[in-house]
């Protein structure tokens, strides 16, 4: 099925092949600018504030702006950096941010005006495509890793390392997220995956697989609220810490073209690629032909970029240790049930059994649900007091007021405590009380 559907992939001349990675190259780069542009005008909107607006009409020219402060500032090196690994890393961070986009369509075969030539709007395709986006974007971890270690920095080391756990632990919830919609469309091919959504959007039939797909890409990315590699209460900026000028540009960079990326890996696998928005191709046949496949796309793609926006703008940041513990113990056991409740599906579909859309929405509901009672926190017993041991209000460090219901023995100590400190107090000599309160 998918040897199929790419003939219409490697007849192009090579200049042709040229255009297209030079076009997608400045879509990407323009799309980075508005997206930083769109992003700090959103949340300053959520926070009651203006946002860029003197260069350019409404501030568009800001993030251009931008570029060039960053270009014309200094370019430190730290004396304790690994120089070459240190100039290295950020470029290994971006360049498979780029390459990822070589698989993506972006619409269905269309005439290339001025010409005679008739080709697929979209670089190339493959048998394993989606399995390319997700190898090709794994490597961008070793420009993280190796730019947090050979920054000669603890933070960013930490950072570095905190990032490629992160990275590597969402990457398995979102590959098995995938696995649902490869066994539904019969292809990992991006282009056959699209077409095999022409009448219902995976979204609709593959609820879960959609739900766990988004969580993790945003933990894949490392934005709000999971942007721990870059706690800056904790590591100050992590893994870029010690970057500035050109090389923090490209891990700027890198950062929102993978955010375009995962959005618009997602509209490929689940919101039907470049396919018109149900209600538009009804009412107008051309809708899914030329030029225009072009619009649905992108206004798809950026429609996920803004929930990355509105997440950052609302939500607090996590906790490192529960943020792991929910992509290990909820989010990759619900996606091995999905699994393997899609696999039954399918075995099912193929032998001549049920009608597949009542089978697949039933599975679906029992997945959401079981989704939805993993988000159940635990119940954490209190551990049991002995009535023999006499409290301590100063065990932890702090005084703590006794809780009801403690012995005589508890008061006593309390007391003793509470004397013994009032002795130190006034045993302390003129010269400690004269630099005050510590």
């Amino acid at each position: 099925m998918a040897e199929a559907g790419l003939e219409a992939f490697g007849q192009d001349p090579v200049w042709l092949v040229i255009l297209k990675a030079v076009l997608i190259f400045v879509v990407l780069v323009l799309l980075t600018l508005f997206n930083i542009w769109w992003e700090r005008r959103v949340v300053a909107r959520m926070q009651h504030r203006i946002g860029p607006n003197r260069h350019g009409p409404f501030g568009l020219l800001q993030s251009l702006a931008d570029g060039v402060k960053l270009a014309l500032k200094e370019d430190i090196v730290p004396k304790a950096a690994d120089k070459v690994v240190f100039v290295i890393a950020p470029v290994i961070a971006v360049i498979p941010a780029f390459v990822t986009f070589s698989v993506i369509p972006f619409g269905p075969e269309v005439k290339v005006p001025f010409s005679d030539i008739t080709t697929p709007l979209q670089l190339t395709d493959m048998p394993v495509a989606v399995i390319f986006v997700m190898a090709i974007a794994s490597i961008g971890i070793y420009g993280i890793v190796l730019g947090g270690w050979s920054s000669g920095s603890t933070y960013s080391l930490l950072g570095g390392l905190r990032s490629s756990a992160q990275m590597i632990s969402y990457e398995v919830a979102m590959g098995l997220a995938l696995v649902a919609v490869f066994l539904h469309a019969g292809s990992m091919s991006t282009s056959q995956i699209v077409a095999a959504q022409s009448d219902v959007w995976f979204v609709f039939t593959l609820i879960p697989s959609f739900v766990i797909y988004v969580i993790a890409m945003v933990g894949e990315t490392n934005r709000a609220p999971f942007d721990l590699p870059e706690a800056e209460g904790e590591l100050v900026g992590g893994f870029h810490t010690e970057y500035s000028s050109l090389k923090f540009a490209l891990f700027f960079l890198a950062e929102y073209i993978n955010m375009a990326t995962v959005s618009a890996l997602a509209t490929t696998l689940f919101l039907g690629g470049w396919r018109a928005p149900f209600g538009i191709a009804q009412v107008w046949e051309g809708a899914n032909e030329g030029y225009w496949p072009f619009i649905w796309f992108m206004g798809k793609t950026l429609a996920f970029i803004f929930m990355f926006i509105w997440l950052r703008g609302s939500l607090p940041r996590l906790r490192y240790d529960q943020f792991m513990a929910f992509g290990w113990k909820v989010l990759i056991p619900a996606s091995i049930v999905w699994i393997v409740a899609v696999a039954a599906i399918r075995v099912v579909d193929l032998e001549g059994g049920f009608d597949r859309r009542y089978m697949i929405g039933l599975a679906a509901v029992v997945g959401v649900l079981i989704l939805a009672l993993l988000f159940v926190p635990e119940k954490k017993e209190p551990e049991p007091v002995a009535d023999d041991q006499p409290f301590d209000a100063f065990a932890g460090g702090y005084p703590v007021p006794p809780m009801p219901g403690t012995t005589a023995a508890t008061t006593s100590v309390t007391a003793g405590r509470h004397a013994a400190v009032g002795a130190s107090d006034e045993s302390r000599s003129p010269r400690s009380d004269a630099g005050g309160h510590r």
